[in-house]
């Protein structure tokens, strides 16, 4: 159990802002809050990594289909070029960066269809997939070369204006880097 006066001492801040970063912390599905006995971690399960990688499948095919070509045009060039940096992170040998940088990939699918609230919610995802990307047991750099070419063939299929093929390489991508795909 994790206590706020613990937490706070650990952290050498105040019980202050300790108390809404468990309730946003539970908000997220990471900790469950017991009442006048502190905090429990939540473990993840095989549920918990397929779970977001369907939120983030339905997300960015929706949002890129509701994207303008010319947007999709734009966002193709861009990160086509972005893919490079994938590339030295990977030469490097730098999964921190690999991720962040993974990431943002992903978030661009949302922002080129300019919607909010899935932005919001791609945002709220992002700490658990970092997690389940660098997390204990994770041989994330072993992947790293299908996902930069997995990454290549969705930035084709959106040059392409193939929102279907976009589409059909995103369910197989997702489903790929997390080991279990969305369902159908």
């Amino acid at each position: 159990m994790l206590g706020e006066a613990g937490l706070a001492a650990g952290l050498a801040v105040s019980r202050t802002p300790v108390g809404p970063a468990l309730v946003r912390l539970q908000g997220e599905g990471w900790i469950t809050i017991c009442p006048k006995r502190g905090a429990l971690v939540r473990g993840l399960g095989e549920k918990d990594a397929r779970d977001p990688a369907g939120t983030r499948f339905v997300l960015g095919s929706a949002a890129v289909r509701r994207a303008t070509p010319q947007c999709r045009k734009v966002l193709a060039d861009r990160l086509a070029g972005d893919l490079d940096l994938r590339r030295s992170a990977l030469a490097d040998g730098d999964p921190r960066r690999f991720v962040e940088l993974t990431l943002a990939f992903h978030r661009s699918f949302i922002e080129v269809g300019d919607h909010r609230v899935m932005l919001g919610l791609n945002d709220r995802l992002a700490g658990r997939r970092r997690f389940l990307l660098l997390g204990p047991g994770r041989s994330l750099l072993a992947r790293c070369q299908d996902i930069i070419t997995e990454h290549e063939v969705l930035v084709a299929r959106l040059r392409d204006e193939d929102t279907e093929g976009f589409t059909e390489a995103l369910r197989s991508h997702v489903g790929d880097t997390n080991g279990s795909g969305p369902r159908r």
